[in-house]
């Protein structure tokens, strides 16, 4: 056993989480999702820092952010008066990226210390995780260049940070297609969106580490036509995994009908989500949905 290893043997294992996170502008809402990842923040141990997979950092590189101070990405491509003004300044952690870099070996993670920060599929959720924004929060990039194979194992990977106090979290959404958005149906889904996201919920509460047979699914060129927002599913699946354990959910439902809002956690004894509340943020009307990057 390597000297880090006995130093963190015995250590609290922090849980980890998929955040389905829909619309930037939930930010700004109390509904029964923003409750449940409140929750969720007052429920898991103190953090020593966040690390999050955020759909939104999709690019040619696995990358993690090293600064201590990350700016706040306004992601948008189009002004959102109400979220351009959002500021969610929580320190960073260069110790951490040091550290993921060095329990994913021999996968490469670059140091990122001044192109990126916190992207909105971070804030968005972590504003009502911890509103203080006091606790440290680190971006890994999904590498849109890999097969899911390399983000289950890079999940997998990052198990030992969970012994060292970090919270693990994926934000995206399992069912995510802005083309198909109609803000009239409100919280319900397309009978395909519905399909892939039970889908998805038998294997995450059977066996997550089957989680890629979920690309032969019927439904999954609808439900993801780009994986982005997929992706940060694998890594709480390549956490389960590596854990022998199943996932459980901390709250589902849909969004226009072509967003699934489904959270899981893993580790995470959670009341149950609480109910009413009303639905995730609409998306505005005077905008297409692919303006402010959901």
């Amino acid at each position: 056993m390597s000297e880090r290893q006995e130093r963190n043997k015995g250590q609290e294992l922090m849980p980890a989480a998929f955040i389905g996170h829909g619309s930037p502008l939930n930010t700004l809402e109390r509904n029964r999702y923003t409750a449940a990842w409140r929750v969720l923040g007052e429920t898991v141990p103190r953090p020593r820092a966040v690390l999050v997979i955020s759909a939104h950092w999709y690019i040619n590189a696995t990358a993690v952010t090293a600064m201590a101070r990350p700016r706040t990405i306004h992601d948008f491509f189009a002004k959102v008066p109400k979220l351009d003004d959002i500021q969610y300044p929580a320190p960073g952690l260069p110790e951490l990226a040091e550290q993921v870099a060095e329990v994913v070996k021999p996968r490469w993670v670059g140091q990122d210390y001044d192109a990126w920060g916190l992207d909105h599929g971070t804030w968005s959720v972590l504003a009502h995780m911890f509103p203080a924004a006091d606790v440290p929060v680190v971006q890994l990039s999904i590498n849109a260049t890999k097969p899911w194979d390399y983000h289950l194992e890079l999940g997998a990977r990052l198990a030992p940070l969970r012994r060292q106090g970090v919270l693990i979290v994926g934000s995206g959404n399992i069912v995510h297609n802005l083309r198909k958005v109609r803000p009239s149906m409100g919280e319900a889904g397309y009978d395909w969106a519905r399909r892939f996201d039970d889908g998805a919920r038998t294997v995450m509460l059977d066996d997550p580490t089957e989680v890629a047979a979920l690309a032969a699914h019927p439904d999954f060129a609808a439900a993801a036509p780009t994986p982005d927002h997929f992706i940060p599913l694998l890594y709480l699946a390549g956490l389960a995994g590596d854990a022998s354990r199943t996932a459980d959910v901390l709250v589902d439902g849909y969004a226009a009908g072509s967003l699934s809002m489904t959270a899981y956690t893993l580790d995470a004894a959670c009341p149950p989500a609480p109910a009413g509340g009303g639905g995730a943020a609409a998306l505005p009307d005077h905008l297409d949905p692919e303006d402010i990057n959901v």
